[in-house]
């Protein structure tokens, strides 16, 4: 049986630096069967506990999707040294669904990009923190810094430290995997 790997960048631009890791990285592994999420798919009212009578029907899909799969591939987009509101926002109607962690006790691997050299290691450091909280059994993570220098569209990751990072995180999720 594949492996199914669901996997999404926290951000909501059309462009997603970290939707083309996420994918990317999720193509590393061998004979799995990949969902590339957007997040664009999931735009709902900002959460509020006001709005919690009207329960956006994507916020269930959403968590649904979490709950098919065996391993979550997720890249973070950091503005202002956080997640971005796309995500949260999604993160937040997803905590509310009754008896549920919002990543439902799946494992993980949690990636974050940007274009600077930090590579959205602020907003990798606050999940790697708040995630476990929330669900997600993180196998590894990974930040990949200066993104334009670092990333080809054509070849994923061209530097070849951070190429093997994200190998040997393919290689221990798929070990996890394999005693299963």
């Amino acid at each position: 049986m594949a492996l199914k790997i669901l996997a999404f960048g926290g951000s909501n631009s059309r462009q997603s630096i970290n939707k083309k890791l996420a994918k990317f990285v999720a193509s590393l592994f061998v004979g799995a069967e990949v969902t590339l999420l957007d997040l664009n798919d999931y735009e709902m009212p900002l959460f509020s506990v006001d709005r919690e009578a009207d329960f956006p029907k994507k916020a269930l899909d959403f968590a649904q999707l979490i709950d098919q799969a065996d391993l979550l591939v997720v890249s973070l987009a950091e503005n202002n040294g956080s997640y971005s509101v796309a995500f949260k926002n999604i993160f937040d109607w997803v905590s509310r669904i009754p008896k549920r962690p919002v990543f439902n006790n799946k494992k993980m691997l949690l990636l974050a990009t940007s274009p600077g050299a930090r590579g959205g290691s602020s907003v990798l450091e606050t999940a790697l923190k708040r995630f476990p909280f929330s669900g997600a059994v993180i196998l590894g993570s990974m930040s990949l810094p200066s993104f334009n220098q670092n990333f080809n569209e054509s070849t994923g990751i061209t530097n070849p430290e951070f190429l093997q990072k994200a190998q040997e995180l393919v290689k221990i999720a798929s070990v996890e995997f394999s005693k299963q």
